[in-house]
């Protein structure tokens, strides 16, 4: 989703704390080696020395009497090291350390935005949305069997609920294993509660931990949002499709829950259309059957899913209600 001025500054705020913080460690680092170690402080200064002398030669300066610059200051950046490792401190204790070496915590690798700060975003933003306390609770470490019986028998396949769940799982699993060595996209469909949204998130908290970014919509506010940046073209709404387009996964979850339309319908095609051209994987879970989803949303979008999803289904009792009848949420 796009940032909005209050979260890029309340992102940057943390970037500029971050840069004082380690500039602080800095300083209390120095102030300690020059104490134990005040050799060190002299080295400095002839380091600083000799490098204006440096420049100042670059700059077509003549010297007072030629001898090799950097060599000098090779000779006293070795003094500084050995006299570090003597006395028990790292090589680079007086050198500013990052939190991201790649941007040095400033968020941008020249005018493209670091993989830190893409992370960044889109941990703030389901942090707002409250998704990341849910994926707490519901991830591949609490993910359970309990629910599927074996009783529970597709007529179709002869496959019990527990037989589908132990797949599905094995295909989330390997979905998100394998995320970074191919390009693959999850179609979850089933009836109401039997864990489609769960594994979503299963998936999703995998992915935002292994530093990919990871967008969640329900179907109703995706294309909600999408129908608000159709009428009104902003800056903004450019940059929401850009992040709809672009992120790692996007995940649609409960297609099918929404007022389904034209607009709609060429909004889902567009979307998973888009994202296959740029290959970037999609998850999409529905409560519909196949043959109604491809009634509802054309032959079309059916067939751009068909050839290039992995189909997954789960079937069983509404595992909502197994639990309320249980007396609780476990």
């Amino acid at each position: 989703m796009p940032l909005k001025n209050s979260q890029y500054d309340e992102i940057m705020r943390e970037y500029n704390r971050r840069q004082l913080h380690n500039k602080h460690i800095l300083d209390q680092h120095i102030e300690e080696a020059y104490t134990k170690i005040p050799r060190l402080e002299e080295i400095d200064r002839e380091v600083s020395s000799l490098s204006l002398k440096k420049a100042r030669a670059l700059l077509g300066a003549a010297l007072a009497e030629p001898f090799d610059l950097g060599n000098a200051i090779d000779e006293l950046a070795e003094e500084r090291r050995c006299l570090l490792r003597a006395y028990g401190y790292p090589e680079d204790y007086l050198t500013l350390q990052y939190d991201c070496p790649a941007c040095r915590d400033t968020g941008y690798i020249g005018t493209e935005k670091c993989s830190c700060y893409k992370k960044a975003s889109i941990e703030l933003l389901y942090t707002q949305s409250n998704i990341k306390e849910i994926l707490k609770r519901e991830n591949f470490d609490t993910f359970t069997f309990d629910y599927y019986p074996e009783d529970f028998v597709d007529d179709t396949t002869g496959l019990s609920a527990l037989d589908t769940a132990r797949l599905a799982l094995e295909k989330a699993e390997s979905f998100a294993a394998g995320f970074d060595s191919g390009f693959d996209n999850l179609f979850l469909y089933g009836d109401t509660g039997v864990g489609k949204t769960f594994l979503s998130h299963c998936i999703a908290k995998s992915l935002i931990d292994s530093s990919h970014s990871v967008i969640y919509f329900s179907a109703y506010d995706l294309f909600d949002l999408l129908a608000q940046n159709t009428f009104t073209r902003t800056e903004d709404s450019m940059e929401l499709n850009e992040h709809i387009f672009d992120c790692d996964l996007l995940i649609i979850d409960d297609l099918g829950t929404e007022l389904t339309n034209s607009f709609v319908t060429s909004s889902l095609f567009l979307c998973i259309n888009e994202r296959l051209l740029r290959e970037k994987s999609t998850l999409i879970s529905t409560n519909l059957s196949l043959k109604l989803f491809k009634e509802t949303y054309s032959e079309r979008v059916f067939s751009r899913i068909s050839s290039n999803y992995t189909m997954v289904k789960l079937i069983g009792n509404d595992i909502r209600i197994q639990k309320k009848l249980k007396g609780g949420n476990h």
